[in-house]
């Protein structure tokens, strides 16, 4: 090819295959020089141009490759998906945000698109510009829902409240259906104290098979604030509840039972954990043992008694079920069986010193209450012994 560029210095194909060859041997410098001086001849050659481009590419040469790109574009305005790219990697954000929302009102948005504005809006200044931008689409075509979803994210991440709602308001005004506009109606009516409307709000936005699970998680969760401190809406939040009970991922009524359980509030506690077990397994472990330490702090210890004993027969080697079935009997004045269970269970207590330690007390409670106080006292003696080890 080098001896052919001798003999035709104006073949335009020779120096193009002989870039070709030269980028193959990463020899990039000669490879760029050698496409160049095929664009120099014919400059209408798509592909001589592209053997540039390569180069840059491989090179990450995004500058140099910027110039090149616009220069295919001349040819298809496809390569300016390309130059959004090269804007991202130059970190030049206002012309790659100008170009995208080019290309999202020309030919629709993309995922890679959606991706880089996310990445330019999370630095505040260039948000003006997006929100400009926004409001000229929604002016422009009233009926994209996602364009004032866009505008709604932006105001509230700004603290924007009243822009926010006045853009849900429109939103709702020109797409009535829209489950979108009853997420910021939503949020709007709970700061207003306006429980009803935000109820009404939840239940569409919870109802919808189009909304993603997180927004409706984050609703929900906004509504068990809300409900803490206005318990007349205590009802709505159960029938908030079964719309997840086909949730794969969270069990939300156990995740509630929690909540209440780390705030003291048994009897809710133990409301919602009765119904996480109803709607899934009821063989589940931990929320039993959370169900359990309810039972124990309401006091209901003839429910913890049979729960726990049922446990124990699905579950013989959990030595939680066996403790918490002793301690019920222990209440119950029903040592005898207390001290068969506990003694059962104490076998499978396993590098778990709290636990042993709270068998010890119960089964000395349990030979306490038979009149074995020799027994009584080598228990509670073992519990003394066991705490001293385990505060060193």
């Amino acid at each position: 090819l080098e001896e052919c560029s001798k003999i035709k210095p104006n073949d335009a194909t020779v120096y193009f295959e002989l870039g070709k060859n030269k980028l193959a041997l990463k020899d990039y410098e000669n490879a760029y020089n050698s496409f160049e001086k095929a664009t120099q001849i014919d400059p209408k050659n798509k592909w001589f141009w592209l053997g540039m481009y390569d180069v840059n590419y491989q090179t990450k040469n995004f500058n140099r490759a910027i110039v090149v790109v616009n220069k295919l574009i001349e040819f298809d305005e496809i390569y300016k998906e390309d130059l959004v790219s090269l804007y991202m990697n130059t970190q030049q954000f206002d012309k790659a945000l100008s170009l995208i929302n080019e290309l999202n009102d020309k030919i629709g948005k993309s995922d890679r698109r959606e991706l880089y504005k996310m990445q330019i809006l999370s630095q505040g200044k260039y948000q003006n510009e997006e929100i400009a931008n926004l409001i000229d689409q929604i002016n422009k075509n009233p009926k994209q829902e996602l364009n004032y979803v866009a505008l709604i994210r932006l105001y509230s991440e700004n603290n924007e409240a009243e822009k926010a709602f006045e853009i849900t308001r429109k939103l709702e005004s020109e797409i009535p259906t829209s489950e979108w506009a009853q997420v910021g109606l939503f949020k709007y009516y709970l700061d207003l104290n306006e429980g009803q409307k935000a109820v009404n709000s939840m239940n569409i936005v919870l109802a919808s098979t189009k909304m993603d699970s997180k927004i409706k998680h984050r609703i929900l969760n906004e509504f068990l604030i809300f409900v803490d401190t206005n318990p007349q809406f205590a009802p709505d939040l159960g029938k908030a509840i079964s719309y997840f009970a086909n949730d794969d991922n969270i069990d939300v009524a156990k995740e509630i039972g929690k909540y209440y359980h780390n705030k003291k509030q048994w009897d809710k506690a133990v409301q919602y954990y009765e119904q996480a077990l109803k709607n899934n397994s009821t063989e589940d472990i931990e929320t039993n043992l959370l169900l359990f330490q309810a039972y124990l702090e309401t006091k209901q210890f003839d429910l913890l008694n049979n729960k726990a004993t049922a446990m124990v027969e699905t579950f013989p080697t959990q030595p939680q079920f066996h403790y918490f079935s002793g301690l019920a009997n222990n209440q119950l004045k029903q040592f005898k069986k207390a001290k068969e269970m506990l003694e059962m269970g104490m076998d499978y207590v396993i590098d778990d010193v709290v636990l042993e330690i709270n068998f010890n007390i119960q089964l000395g409670e349990a030979y306490n209450g038979l009149g074995d106080l020799k027994k009584k006292e080598l228990y509670f003696s073992k519990a003394d012994e066991l705490l001293k080890t385990k505060n060193k």
